[in-house]
């Protein structure tokens, strides 16, 4: 295998750096929308906190190396495809595919090592087929839940009443008791300061 050179290092780090411009459907303050970049982080702060949790409620050891890594590199491919809205009509076939694409082209660009490595961690938590991947796909679920209440964005530009949001989360978020616990205090706390849509 060939060692990565400067320009490669270079080029890896300045694409990565265009997660700041991918703009998300969710508020970061009640001014502006959160980028990806920033949904990211906050994932990978978010899995760190919940870790000693995950692991008792799991009764095992989890690679907590390998699920932060998920956690910061899950949404690169949206620097070429976007961000859709989870609760947008768009084909989700095509959505797979064409990030599937992305990740191909760009991930066997990146230097070195890293070439396998970020397809083998996209496409594992893509395909939700171990407990890390899962966990890190819950809490992926439940940072945009928790957002809109805390920028009061709330949901009425999309058709997301209470039991429309839980159709969407619930199936992410109830792998654990802890993320379960965590989405029904904030569905609460968004129901009593009227920030959902109407059902109707």
């Amino acid at each position: 295998m060939r060692e990565p050179g400067p320009r490669d290092l270079f080029d890896a780090v300045a694409h990565t750096a265009r997660l700041r411009d991918v703009e998300r459907h969710d508020n970061a303050t009640p001014d502006r929308r959160e980028s990806a970049a920033e949904h990211s982080w906050h994932l990978a702060l978010v899995r760190r906190l919940l870790h000693g949790e995950f692991e008792r409620e799991s009764g095992r050891s989890l690679d907590l190396a390998r699920m932060m890594k998920m956690c910061l590199m899950h949404d690169l491919v949206e620097i070429d495809t976007g961000d859709p809205s989870a609760w947008s009509a768009g084909d989700r076939d095509q959505k797979a595919r064409a990030e599937e694409a992305v990740a191909r082209r760009r991930y066997g660009a990146l230097p070195g090592p890293l070439a396998a490595e970020f397809p083998d961690l996209w496409h594992e938590y893509e395909e939700s087929g171990t407990p890390e991947a899962r966990l890190v796909r819950g809490v992926d679920r439940l940072d945009p839940a928790l957002m809109r209440p805390l920028t009061g964005q709330g949901r009425h530009d999309m058709p997301a009443g209470a039991e429309a949001l839980d159709r969407l989360q619930l199936p992410r978020v109830g792998v654990r008791g802890t993320l379960t616990a965590l989405y029904r205090r904030i569905r609460e706390q968004a129901q009593e300061r009227g920030l959902f849509a109407s059902e109707e």
